[in-house]
């Protein structure tokens, strides 16, 4: 059997997971990282992307968050998203809509662009269609 850690991932609307788990990998501030039995106590700030979960047994479970913070505490690991859906509920036409939208207010500047909105919605939007990529890879795999 397995070591694993508790997992919990809250976002400001609800809990989306709890459970125990033998892998989390999320996208930190300064990149991808794995929390396994055994990690050392941390806290980072978490930036747009994909989190995947691998549960005792093996299932693996694939998660957006636009940002928030990690901790790691003794055998618990939680993730406290600002927004946090799961990977199959979110949305991939209108995250490429929103996508290109940002890109064109960017590429279009103005004198009332708001660069840094803009630039934010861009990474968000490509950060949900990168986990929806994860997804896809994932069910090809299966």
């Amino acid at each position: 059997m397995a070591m694993t850690i508790h997992c919990d991932i809250v976002s400001a609307e609800a809990q989306i997971y709890s459970g125990l788990v033998e892998l989390l990998v999320a996208t930190g501030s300064d990149g991808e990282l794995g929390i396994c039995y055994g990690h050392a106590a941390l806290l980072t700030s978490l930036v747009p992307g994909p989190i995947r979960v691998v549960e005792q047994g093996g299932d693996e479970h694939i998660y957006y968050a636009s940002g928030g913070f990690l901790e790691v505490q003794g055998d618990v690991v939680t993730v406290l998203a600002d927004t946090a859906i799961r990977a199959d509920d979110v949305d991939e036409a209108a995250a490429e809509a929103a996508r290109q939208a940002a890109e064109d207010e960017l590429a279009n500047q103005s004198a009332e662009l708001d660069y840094g909105r803009a630039s934010a919605q861009l990474a968000e939007a490509s950060a949900q269609l990168a986990t929806l990529r994860k997804l896809k890879n994932r069910a090809g795999r299966s």
